[in-house]
């Protein structure tokens, strides 16, 4: 008996199909009875096929003597040809077999059936052929709820979801297509059969999958057909199991996306590259068909020779260049121009152009090759050192300021260092952005030329003589009292400024008298005090100096004990940055160090 579970979940009650079985059902009469069954007794039960012979025929009725009490009648129209859909009226005389229907209660008369007897004959005959699991073939007659409808000799009902592996979009689409189905479940009791195509399809991939892992190997090369298309790849259905062609694989060349290559229910021959038995995978591609174009890279392309090529990708570290189909080489940005300063590669190349490189590097393993666009112009840094000797003065725009220094750019893109140190003479330069702005025009001295290590040395300072050996020992000479602004206090003293870029040091034990602990108990920033000069050393550009002095008038400054070069105490004023004298260390500041 069938299961009355399955037909619900098919969202169709059995009275529907049984309705929609009973409303398309239809037989030709035998064109011939056993002349034994037309002269027995006839029993005269109610749905019992019986065996009549046609008496008349008046207006739309057919009358049939069935050795009955009384004759029978059916509609004229049952004798409609389902072909032509053209009424066939029987032959008077003719014997025809009919179903009992029911006994008119007013006429007296038999209500017989042509089309109910040929259902139930070819219901009987679809049984004794077929049983649950058998495959039919039938043709698909109607679109009903939930379904289709397909005659095998019956009409039999095909569920949706039973219509193929993937449910598609309109089942519609199958009407007045023969199909091949497996019957799922027989109800003899309704007269329902429910067959799938889907469980028959599904069985016959198994097989074959089954078959197709026994048989399948890398290296072979098989026949599919596309059943699916993603982002990164398709799926190609090698008869019972879907291999994958990765987008990687269908070219040596560069492809945008797998559609460029293949479309659905395409006929390919993959190339076997990988059998996971297990998981029943298989990696399958098209480019294994053909040579590598690796092959032999490094005799055509060899290293340092140059050639054409066109951009077929930019990303932001460079740019694909195609030298051929399949083989493709990166110019990195460093290596697309000499001096000018790129942010992005698409400042230079765009897809499609046509551009000469120069092969620097070929990795086959990876298959990589490293192309350079600038190898194939000159080398403006080959002649640096020609155009700018050292001494040359040149103007330029500061690009660029760090803690050691300033970038000034002297042509396009040619850039000197002008480090800290080089910037003034008697004013400590702590950072660049003291002296000079990003943008500003500036006139430097060469210093040096790196050509090797493309790098120039520029002097700021170098522009004028050099203070400390002319004017300045002249202005200030030890016991000179004047006036300065402390611009700076720290632990072990303050810094005064006796004029715009130049400091002396006024160390901590020559603030006063007493003894201070913290240079602020006596002075601030800003302040403007007198104070006098102590000692001056051009060698080492330092000045010292002393507040607590000033009333001292013409006196020789004896020497501090242990200002020898020995001295503990000389040594110690030294590691804090001072210069040994009668008024402690002088004035110091370390240099920032200049880069390697």
């Amino acid at each position: 008996m069938v299961n009355r579970n399955l037909i619900r979940d098919f969202d169709v009650s059995d009275d529907e199909i049984e309705r929609e079985i009973q409303a398309s059902l239809g037989a030709p009469a035998d064109e011939a009875l056993p002349l034994a069954y037309v002269t027995q007794e006839q029993e005269f039960d109610t749905n019992k096929i019986v065996v009549g012979t046609v008496r008349e025929i008046r207006d739309d009725e057919v009358f049939i003597d069935i050795r009955y009490k009384s004759e029978g009648y059916i509609r004229l129209a049952e004798s409609r040809d389902e072909g032509t859909d053209k009424v066939v009226p029987p032959q008077v005389g003719e014997k025809v077999r009919v179903l009992l229907d029911v006994v008119d209660d007013e006429s007296g008369l038999l209500v017989l059936s042509y089309k109910k007897a040929r259902r139930q004959e070819e219901w009987e005959r679809v049984i004794q052929q077929h049983k649950e699991g058998d495959v039919v073939t039938g043709m698909v007659t109607k679109k009903i709820k939930g379904g289709l409808l397909v005659n095998i000799g019956v009409n039999v009902f095909l569920p949706a979801s039973q219509v193929d592996i993937r449910r598609p979009s309109d089942i519609g689409d199958y009407l007045n297509r023969e199909v091949r189905c497996k019957i799922l479940k027989i109800d003899e009791a309704r007269r329902n059969i429910v067959v799938s195509r889907r469980k028959l399809i599904e069985d016959e991939r198994e097989e074959k999958k089954k078959k197709l892992l026994a048989e399948i190997a890398p290296t072979q090369v098989r026949k599919g057909v596309v059943k699916n298309i993603a982002d990164f790849g398709a799926f190609v259905d090698l008869g019972g199991i879907d291999g994958l062609l990765h987008i990687t694989d269908m070219s040596w060349g560069r492809i945008q996306h797998p559609s460029d290559m293949v479309h659905i229910d395409q006929e390919l021959e993959v190339y076997i590259i990988n059998v996971d038995k297990d998981k029943e995978r298989i990696a399958v591609g098209l480019k294994q068909k053909q040579p590598s174009p690796w092959v032999g890279v490094e005799q055509k392309y060899p290293v340092n020779s140059r050639h054409q090529g066109e951009v077929v990708n930019i990303m932001t570290y460079g740019a694909f260049v195609k030298l051929e189909p399949g083989i493709e080489g990166l110019v990195h940005i460093s290596e697309m121009s000499w001096t000018k300063r790129i942010n992005h590669p698409n400042e230079m190349v765009s897809i499609g152009d046509k551009i000469e490189v120069q092969v620097l590097n070929i990795n086959k393993e990876k298959q990589e090759i490293s192309l350079g666009m600038k190898q194939c112009l000159s080398n403006p840094w080959e002649k640096v050192a020609e155009r700018y000797p050292q001494g040359t003065v040149v103007k330029g725009v500061v690009r660029n300021l760090t803690n050691y220094g300033a970038f000034v750019e002297i042509e396009e893109g040619i850039d000197g260092l002008l480090h800290v140190s080089d910037m003034s003479w008697v004013r400590k330069v702590s950072h660049p952005n003291e002296v000079l702005q990003k943008g500003q025009e500036v006139t430097c001295v060469v210093l040096s030329v790196d050509q090797d290590r493309k790098r120039i040395a520029l002097g700021l300072k170098q522009l004028a003589s050099d203070p400390w050996e002319t004017d300045i020992p002249g202005r200030y000479k030890p016991n000179q009292v004047v006036n300065g602004k402390v611009t700076k206090i720290t632990n072990f003293g303050v810094f005064v400024e006796l004029e715009e870029g130049l400091e002396g040091l006024l160390h901590i034990s020559e603030l006063a008298e007493h003894k201070i602990e913290n240079p602020e108990e006596v002075v601030k920033v800003g302040d403007t005090i007198e104070i006098k000069v102590l000692r001056v050393d051009s060698a080492e550009r330092k000045i010292g100096l002393s507040r607590k002095r000033t009333t001292e008038e013409g006196e020789e400054e004896p020497p501090i004990e242990g200002d020898d070069d020995s001295s503990p105490a000389k040594k110690e004023r030294e590691l804090k940055g001072g210069m040994g004298g009668a008024s402690g260390p002088l004035f110091s500041m370390p240099e920032a160090p200049k880069p390697s």
